[in-house]
């Protein structure tokens, strides 16, 4: 690589000091940089994976010369679609299950195709050639480098300035980053923190991975997509910033605990558990109906770090640590847990034994920040709360149409014709937001941040109960004006 090389070396060694070496053995180890210069702004990072990046075209052509042999060999899965690596654990192949779209259900539904729940369930069985991962199909993803131009990358790395406030607006952010905040959100906190230079993280590895989960993310979802997935890592980097919290991480807890919250939902199908149990998906009965979803956003991000590479430098031991870790932070997200965990975390306080020097302590905390993360959006400022709100109620709605479509029961709060977006959000707010943010700010002591996040609860709660009553009062209105007339 000697003329790119030469190249960074022109482009970039005025950002070092005179005599240290411009390029490490590798032009791709940039922890090399950390030292001099390497708090990277954005527009000069984002420059730099840019130039690396064009490398990739290389690999195409060798990429593509196993398609049918991949091919053939997918044809033979039987009902595993896990790969199991060199730590032992199952990773899941990306995309080796259809994505649920509703759009297909729909449009078959409505030429007669479909009319019962048998053929909805072999609709929705599992179609492997069809999906099966691009990567093992030789196909590389022609995914943009994500990259800003102009007016726009300035605004964008001026939030970044501020992405440890909790008034940060994922969705101006997103728009300013062309729908790419995680991918830009994400490089920007490995850098922040110092993981790249830590862990001796390979620039183009970790940017080809980040492409990877956010790609895995579905658009068509309303709620569980990608920028929910950026939100809750905003979210996860203010609660590492807890001064009773931060003092006693290490640098392995940090990378934990953002990547577990970046890939949370990774490839989440817009669906809840119990309607994959009751059609009988393949996923359902891959993890024995026990957190189903959880377990596949784990295994999901455990086989994208394997393509990726991201951590093969790193000793097996080690790489097995994070996996297993990993696995136990995403699976804490799990709602149907939330009693379980709610009930450790306040036999933690009332008994006074949380001792953050030990290991294990920390980890559940971890568990408990990423859960609070997940589900914080009751706790951010109106205008952001209500979105939120507004989209997990139409991703709930969407599957009640579903489930009503193809005679299905209706799962609780999917109903749109009983369900209420305002009274769906203060059931929220009162059995899960609530007693899981209480006993957080008895662990924060009632920190400048938790305050606010309270003082945001109790606004919010306010503002829905307002409009419950107003579509209360309207339906009133509209069944005196029918029986007048």
């Amino acid at each position: 690589m000697p003329v790119l090389s030469g190249f960074l070396n022109a482009k970039l060694g005025k950002m070092w000091k005179a005599g240290e070496q411009l390029l490490p053995t590798s032009v791709w180890m940039l922890s090399t940089y950390q030292q001099g210069a390497l708090a990277l702004e954005l527009p000069e990072l984002i420059q730099l994976v840019k130039l690396v990046w064009k490398s990739k075209h290389s690999l195409q052509g060798t990429k593509r010369k196993g398609i049918s042999e991949s091919e053939e060999a997918l044809s033979h899965f039987q009902g595993d679609v896990r790969v199991r690596g060199q730590a032992g654990i199952l990773s899941e192949r990306r995309g080796s299950y259809p994505f649920i779209d509703f759009r297909l259900l729909n449009t078959t539904a409505n030429s007669g195709e479909i009319g019962t729940k048998k053929k909805v369930k072999r609709l929705l069985s599992f179609q492997r050639y069809f999906h099966a991962s691009r990567l093992l199909r030789g196909i590389v993803p022609q995914t943009s480098l994500h990259l800003l131009d102009g007016d726009y990358l300035g605004q964008a790395s001026h939030m970044l300035s501020k992405v440890g406030t909790w008034s940060f607006d994922m969705f101006l952010f997103d728009r300013l980053t062309n729908g790419n905040s995680l991918v830009t959100l994400l490089c920007h906190l490995f850098n922040v923190h110092g993981l790249i230079e830590h862990f001796q993280l390979d620039m183009v590895k970790l940017h080809r991975f980040l492409v990877t989960v956010q790609e895995d993310y579905h658009s068509q979802n309303p709620y569980h997509n990608a920028m929910h997935a950026a939100d809750v890592t905003q979210a996860m980097h203010c609660y590492l910033k807890e001064p009773k919290l931060a003092r006693f991480l290490t640098p392995l807890e940090t990378f934990l605990a953002l990547m577990a919250a970046a890939a949370h939902d990774v490839d989440h199908p817009g669906v809840n558990q119990p309607f994959l149990i009751k059609t009988k998906h393949h996923l359902a009965s891959l993890y024995q109906n026990v957190s189903v979803l959880e377990n596949h956003h784990w295994r999901s991000t455990v086989g994208m770090l394997r393509e990726s590479g991201l951590l093969s430098h790193l000793p097996v031991e080690m790489t097995q640590v994070i996996e297993q870790q990993l696995g136990s932070l995403i699976l804490a997200t799990d709602i149907s847990r939330q009693n379980e965990f709610l009930g450790r975390f306040k036999s933690h306080l009332d008994n006074d034994d949380l001792c953050l020097q030990d290991a294990d302590h920390r980890h559940f905390m971890l568990q408990i920040a990423l859960k609070c993360a997940d589900i914080c959006n009751p706790c951010r400022v109106w205008g952001m709360s209500k979105q939120w709100g507004e989209r997990v109620c139409e991703e709930f709605y969407r599957q009640g149409d579903v489930e009503r479509q193809f005679d299905l029961e209706i799962s609780p709060m999917c109903n749109q014709q009983t369900d209420s977006v305002p009274g769906i959000q203060i059931g929220f707010i009162t059995y899960i937001v609530e007693p899981l943010f209480n006993e957080w700010t008895r662990f924060t002591e009632s920190s400048v941040l938790t305050e606010s996040m309270m003082c945001h609860l109790r606004n919010n709660k306010v503002k829905w109960r307002g409009l419950l009553h107003k579509q209360h009062h309207n339906g009133e209105e509209n069944e005196q004006l029918s029986e007048v007339s």
